[in-house]
């Protein structure tokens, strides 16, 4: 039994350095000078200084990308949180087979690769003529963000007490009332995590992204490194880039599971 309390944690840690030394790999090196990742010249915050002055090369490509992949990423979660909610409402009140099949088809872009969305996408948008550009992109990643949203909005609808939205109804609140008054607040925290998990998904895509971007120049974060390393290697500075929004990313799941534990805490002693 001992042996096998030892040889989980070991393989615990295994995992955690596996997916955590990469990244901290990137943030230590964040701090040199050198341009190549690996080659340390010394303790500097040069690289930092360059970003956010602007002094390094290409910086306003590297700025206008991360500028536009923050605009889509957000833009795209605000409307598939919105989607998927009430697209969650709708398949929840399903019964039988027809609640089978949309869940079914719910999940079909969740696991269909992203190359082949990508490609579909594209080849709708020539077919019924929509230029590309910033407006396909967007549409691209609401559509495979909201699956995702229904994926956490669902489980809320589950613990939800079915009558609730019935007796709002029946104290004379509309059905716009009683969804926003009612639904709303109750499944607000599957909706926050759809967004979260939206606005990470968007931030991250590149396949869907490269296939509906067009031919206009406009650039996301990651089509950037992709054009970037094709030319024979990563701009340095985004060593400090990808090290602030990793540190952006802890501190707000740090903040939600912070706040979690305290609403279960209280909840507890209700």
């Amino acid at each position: 039994m001992q042996a096998k309390k030892v040889f989980a944690k070991a393989y615990l840690w295994l995992v955690l350095i596996v997916l955590y030394a990469p990244i901290l790999f990137i943030v230590i090196f964040s701090f040199t000078e050198a341009k190549s990742l690996g080659n340390w010249t010394g303790f500097s915050t040069q690289l930092y200084q360059n970003l956010f002055n602007g002094s390094m090369q290409n910086s306003s490509g590297l700025l206008a990308a991360v500028k536009n992949t923050l605009v889509i990423a957000v833009i795209a979660a605000l409307v598939a949180t919105i989607l998927g909610t009430i697209a969650a409402i709708g398949i929840y009140h399903l019964r039988g087979r027809k609640k089978q099949v949309m869940t079914f088809l719910n999940n079909i872009p969740m696991i269909n690769p992203d190359v082949i969305t990508g490609v579909s996408l594209f080849l709708l948008f020539v077919f019924i003529g929509l230029s590309q550009g910033y407006l396909t992109v967007i549409l691209a990643h609401i559509s495979f963000c909201t699956p995702y949203v229904v994926l956490n909005v669902m489980p809320k609808l589950r613990q939800l007490n079915p009558n609730i939205y019935e007796a709002a109804l029946d104290l004379g609140a509309t059905p716009a009332q009683a969804l926003r008054k009612v639904l709303v607040p109750a499944l607000r925290p599957g909706m926050i995590s759809g967004f979260i998990l939206s606005f990470t998904m968007s931030l991250d895509d590149f396949a869907v992204t490269f296939f509906t971007r067009g031919t206009i120049g406009l650039d996301t974060l990651s089509t950037y490194i992709y054009a970037d390393a094709r030319k024979g290697g990563l701009t340095p500075e985004l060593k400090p880039l990808m090290s602030i929004i990793f540190l952006i990313i802890l501190i707000v799941l740090l903040a939600i599971n912070i706040r979690q534990s305290k609403q279960e805490a209280n909840s507890s002693k209700k």
